[in-house]
């Protein structure tokens, strides 16, 4: 191989869209299971306490899928390539779980047919999700890392548009909004179905328009990866059963404080989370020690507990962040119908037009993520430094969410979604902008899925605990929930004091 061939060649805006067009699909995905899943589930008969149990398969399977198909994709080269193969799997199943999600009163337990549709249409979207954001490690040079994370975020705004307005849309052209009892309105079911040709369509043309550089390509791009081939695990090898101990009586007391203290029955789940990972922990050490370097278990809890620097310092940012996320996406919808228009009843005309004015103004946020991803955050990078336009960005979401327990009319909650999607364009890019330099790019696919833990794991302790905090304290008021949401982005903000990027000055 050349010289110049040792280096990655510059993409141009076009071979940059081609490269993440697929995200456009894939968050027209989860923004119609986000926006839209909620008023499904009270559809069918779920109360709004369920909610939280219900919504609990969407991070489970991310905390499983993504690291999974990460240490997988590093790993696969075949004549469709090493990321496409997992793209176009994850597009088949979410598209037919997108085509079946509206069909579910028809069957005899819908409400447990449309928690396992949502189990499956997450799965799915990880599967493909997980290897795009490794994707543009591999297609670019460092360099243009940032610039590429920056166009997949506007595909990710852009796509939650279309599919955030599409049920408002639908209504104004005269389908019904209203649906009886037990059934799902008209403008919901045709926007699962045309989400799921969009979903395919977008990730097809990613597929056809890129090539994936060859595994000869990558080993003269990457000359350190037989260095770091094993390292993880011989790492894993050294270490003692302690923290694993830890773990599993951590999940044992969580378990068994459940019915004594009269929690909630999802407080279950995360006791068993936690004595999962233990077991799992002790097991990847055993095989370590007998030097089995091979398995998928010992290189995944290898490289977990071998992150970089930058990349623990994140986790905290991570956590604060999406946990305020995942409070927006159970109980906005809801809250909008029950305080902004006065229904908590989801066969009401009020309730209906509350859940798509969040519809609406959801498209705000993400609009507004598309416009800052490409002009904001590199003008603010530029002149104060990632880390700072991050903590600048997650405080002003922060004022959002305030807005939304302060205000009461609906048409000021734009300036809300404003705010908040300034936030989530940051959260989208910069993480990923500020790790791109110290990842190591052989093992680019692994660690992108389990830096995907610390958006799960604050997502799994808001399904298990916020209904317990709720029912606790806040019984009839999902409002408060708005509070905590807001605090939870401020203390992300304030997280980000610990994050250093070296090299970095505030002109960078």
């Amino acid at each position: 191989m050349s010289e110049a061939l040792r280096q990655k060649p510059r993409q141009n805006f076009a071979g940059l869209a081609n490269i993440s067009f697929g995200f456009f699909g894939i968050q027209i995905g989860f923004v119609l299971q986000n926006s839209n899943m909620s008023r499904i589930f009270q559809t069918v008969g779920a109360s709004l306490d369920d909610l939280p149990a219900l919504w609990v398969a969407a991070p489970l399977t991310g905390l499983i899928v993504q690291p999974i198909i990460g240490h997988l994709s590093d790993r696969t080269w075949n004549r469709f390539g090493r990321r496409r193969p997992y793209f176009m799997t994850g597009a088949v199943l979410a598209a037919i779980a997108l085509l079946l999600m509206p069909l579910a009163p028809a069957f005899g337990a819908p409400l447990i047919f449309a928690a396992a549709l949502l189990w499956m249409l997450d799965a799915s979207l990880n599967i493909s999700m997980e290897p795009f954001r490794a994707f543009v490690g591999d297609m670019l040079d460092k360099s243009q890392h940032a610039t590429g994370y920056a166009v997949q975020t506007a595909f990710i705004g852009a796509g939650a548009v279309v599919a955030a307005i599409f049920p408002w849309l639908l209504e104004h052209f005269g389908v019904s909004n209203v649906a009886p009892a037990g059934e799902i309105p008209d403008t919901v079911r045709w926007s699962f179905w045309a989400g799921a040709a969009a979903l395919f369509a977008a990730i097809g043309w990613t597929v056809v328009t890129t090539k994936e550089y060859s595994p000869e390509d990558m080993a003269a791009f990457e000359a350190e990866r037989k260095t770091e081939e094993g390292h993880s695990v011989r790492a894993l090898a050294a270490k003692t059963y302690l923290s694993a101990g830890i773990w599993m009586v951590l999940g044992l007391a969580v378990i068994l404080s459940v019915a004594p203290l009269g929690l909630e029955k999802e407080i279950l789940l995360l006791g068993g989370l936690l004595l999962a990972y233990g077991l799992l922990s002790a097991l990847a050490i055993a095989m370590a020690k007998q030097g089995r370097h091979a398995n998928m278990l010992s290189s995944i809890v290898g490289d977990f507990s071998g992150m970089p620097d930058t990349m623990k310092r994140l986790a905290l940012v991570q956590f604060f962040s999406w946990s305020s996320l995942f409070i927006m996406w159970i109980y906005s919808g809801p809250i909008v119908s029950q305080y902004f228009y006065g229904s908590a009843d989801p066969t009401t005309p009020a309730y209906n037009a509350g859940a798509n004015w969040w519809n609406l103004i959801y498209t705000v946020q993400n609009g507004v993520a598309a416009v800052a991803a490409l002009v904001l955050l590199p003008f603010l990078s530029r002149r104060i430094g990632k880390a700072r336009t991050h903590m600048t960005c997650l405080l002003l979401g922060a004022l959002g969410f305030l807005g939304y327990f302060v205000l009461r009319d609906p048409q000021l909650l734009i300036l809300c979604e404003v705010l908040k999607g300034i936030a989530w364009a940051s959260i989208l890019a910069m993480p990923y902008a500020i790790l791109a330099s110290s990842l190591p790019q052989a093992k680019l696919g692994i660690y992108m899925g389990l830096f995907n833990i610390f958006i799960v794991v604050p997502q799994l302790l808001v399904a298990t605990v916020m209904g317990s905090v709720m029912n606790a304290f806040f019984p009839a008021d999902p409002i408060w929930t708005m509070l905590f949401a807001a605090a939870s982005w401020a203390l992300a903000g304030l997280a980000m004091l610990r994050v250093t990027i070296p090299g970095e000055t505030a002109d960078a």
